[in-house]
């Protein structure tokens, strides 16, 4: 059988400017970067808007789930039967790309092509993230350097510089050593660049302006007297948004039967908002009459941060919503083995189903109407998917079996189908809270509602920072929750649906810039380490540059 790569490499893949063509868009409007992949330098047309369909899952195991591999294959089988479906995606992180996870751009027969470019680098965009965030480091640092006219406290510099790569060793660190030449020395440290404001920023402005006042309301630092320092302070914005100015157009690519991407943005959602740029998806809704999009991990995470931040903030008023599960993933939050997930269990299923049960009523709290989407593997039985089958018959959610990894758009036909039958109603679509509500307030009716858990606890110092930010008049704005992605708790260890626990937040920060609360539960880190084997070690290029190994 064929790896991802090697099916990329074998297809048939047009001029990107064909694809653009396909949307009506201008030559004039195409940046291309090679002949696969090019920017979009158009504004939204004014084109009323088609239907957006979310893709989120449950929570992830090792066994895996297969969202961007569902949703490419949901936007192939959109246009089999005859619909004009623009999807529209994050860009992978260098990050999981060398981690655990290899290749970020579906798997099997639906896939994002170039695979190898769009995994690795792309057209330059999280690099220009990392940039931008830095030169707003350099920039301060060196105002304390030279003078320190703002009376910036060194000990209380919020932001960090980051890094597009996963790499334990820079969480924490020391800077301007070796005398008074290299600066003032200090603790500092590095987040991964998708958990950076500067990212949230990019994939939540509307336009250059707006991203350029966004960056200037960045909560750099406190001043010696507790008052706070803006990055407009430091007059930094305009270098900023100049850095970024080619980063902020979407990336066009196209899938393995030349279905149009849209690819743009790259938050991860255990640790940031999850979701691609507003820009992309506005314009993907009026390209196409069908944009699907999705956001990460599962429903707890990704779809509360979609719903409750960036339909919020972009006025987007979802339509449905496709919750992708698998039979092997239900059997290990069922407490089966990964290794013995090929073995019939359809007591396990039943019991993992449990944590599917969770991600349908999520959605429902949205008022949004879902459908599962029942990824199928060759191990599964028939018991095992009709155990499945019946349990969201009970729940009255329609479910469809999908084998897009297996056959491309063919095989998501009866997915297509059902969701545009879905799409024919009205979408009763609201937010979870109310923004004026308290900060505590907020996080609780996440905590309680989404997670299931019985509260949350606040350490001293998230109650330090919430007052912080309730005295600077922040309070009202969206929470954006970083916690595990592998259990609804804050807790890896507890899967499935675990009872009787709690959510601990440890801090809370405000990112003004990007119009939200940071909230940081349990053990949650915002710079990943590597695994003992990273994906990495099997990745390889041969003379005439041909990559092998990238999953």
């Amino acid at each position: 059988m064929k790896t991802d790569i090697e099916i990329a490499q074998s297809a048939e893949i047009k001029p990107i400017t064909e694809i653009a063509a396909g949307l009506g868009i201008d030559y004039a409007d195409t940046e291309p970067y090679g002949h696969y992949k090019a920017k979009l330098n158009i504004q939204e047309t004014g084109k009323k808007p088609g239907k957006l369909i979310l893709v989120t899952a449950i929570n992830p195991t090792p066994a895996g789930e297969g969202k961007t591999t569902v949703s490419t294959g949901l936007a192939q089988a959109m246009a089999k039967i005859n619909k004009k479906a623009v999807l529209a995606l994050r860009e992978p992180s260098l990050g999981p790309v060398f981690g655990i996870k290899g290749g970020a751009a579906g798997g099997g027969y639906s896939q994002v092509i170039p695979m190898e470019d769009i995994n690795l680098h792309f057209t330059g965009d999280l690099h220009a993230v990392t940039a931008a965030n830095n030169l707003i480091c350099a920039i301060t640092d060196n105002h304390i350097q030279q003078g320190n006219q703002l009376n910036i406290d060194p000990r209380r510099i919020l932001i960090k510089r980051c890094l597009d790569m996963n790499d334990r060793a820079l969480r924490h660190t020391v800077i301007g050593l070796g005398g008074k030449p290299n600066g003032i020395p200090r603790e500092d440290g590095f987040n991964i660049t998708v958990a950076s404001e500067i990212m949230a920023i990019l994939c939540l402005a509307g336009n250059l302006s707006d991203l350029k006042r966004r960056i200037g309301n960045i909560l750099v630092a406190y001043g010696t007297a507790g008052e706070p320092v803006f990055a407009k302070d430091l007059n930094v914005q305009g270098a900023a948004a100049a850095l970024l100015k080619d980063a902020f157009k979407p990336n066009l690519v196209q899938t393995l039967e030349n279905t149009p991407v849209l690819i743009h943005g790259g938050p991860f959602a255990n640790i940031a908002h999850g979701c691609n740029s507003l820009r992309a998806t506005r314009l993907a809704l009026e390209l196409g009459d069908w944009c699907i999009t999705e956001a990460g991990f599962g429903s707890d995470l990704g779809a509360e941060k979609f719903f409750d931040i960036k339909c919020r903030m972009g006025d987007l008023k979802p339509n449905c919503a496709v919750i992708v599960a698998t039979v092997r993933a239900l059997k290990y939050g069922g407490g089966v083995p990964k290794a013995d997930l090929g073995k019939e269990n359809v007591d396990a299923v039943v019991k993992g189903a449990e944590n599917l049960r969770v991600h349908i009523e999520n959605i429902a709290k949205f008022g949004v109407p879902a459908i599962v989407a029942l990824n199928r593997f060759h191990t599964d039985t028939q018991q095992e998917l009709d155990a499945v089958i019946r349990i969201c018959e009970q729940l009255n959610t329609p479910v469809s079996l999908t084998e897009v990894f297996a056959k491309g758009g063919n095989g998501g036909i009866d997915l297509a189908e059902k969701v545009c039958r879905i799409c024919e109603g009205e979408s009763g679509f609201a937010p979870l809270y109310d923004v004026d509500l308290s900060i505590r307030e907020k996080i609780n009716i996440i905590a309680t509602e989404i997670y299931r858990a019985d509260g949350a606890d606040f350490t001293s110092a998230a109650d330090k920072a919430i007052a912080e930010i309730e005295k600077l008049g922040m309070g009202n704005v969206p929470v954006c929750i970083a916690k595990t992605q592998y259990s609804l708790s804050d807790n890896p260890l507890l899967t499935g649906k675990p009872e009787g626990f709690r959510i601990t937040v440890r801090d809370v920060r405000i990112a003004a810039g990007a119009g939200f609360a940071v909230v940081y539960t349990g053990d949650i880190m915002t710079m990943p380490g590597l695994p003992k084997a990273p994906a990495a070690l099997t990745i390889d290029c041969d003379d005439g540059g041909r990559i092998t190994g990238l999953f």
